[in-house]
């Protein structure tokens, strides 16, 4: 086998090796935390959503749409999936425009995790 054969077939094993471990790296779970979730939220989502999560902040009465009230019963039944995409890429024609770019995954997962908090608070 000449060098370059070797070569090849290194380089082309390593390759293959990368494709198949690589879905492993990124499969790994962020552990959402509450702490960090609330701080984000106190942030940037409290002026609308209100310090409990009701609908109330100090800037909902001022928005031709609602924000969301945590503590519906619609808002329960959504998954964790559903409030990720809601917060990673806002609602149409609504106030509550994308986060992405402005917050980590990380971020954004620990804010579903403070909103599941509070939306178990009150019921």
């Amino acid at each position: 086998m000449s060098m370059f054969s070797r070569s090849m077939t290194t380089t082309l094993s390593m390759g293959l090796i990368s494709l198949l471990f690589a879905p492993l790296l990124y499969a790994q779970e962020y552990p959402s935390d509450t702490t960090r979730g609330k701080a984000v939220y106190e942030r940037h989502c409290q002026k609308c959503h209100g310090v409990g999560g009701w609908g109330d902040g100090p800037d909902a009465q001022a928005l031709k749409v609602a924000p969301a009230n945590f503590h519906r019963f619609s808002s329960f039944l959504k998954s964790d999936e559903e409030l990720l995409r809601t917060i990673e890429h806002g609602v149409v024609f609504s106030p509550m425009h994308s986060w992405r770019g402005q917050l980590t995954d990380g971020e954004m997962q620990d804010v579903v995790a403070y909103v599941r908090f509070l939306s178990q608070q009150a019921q």
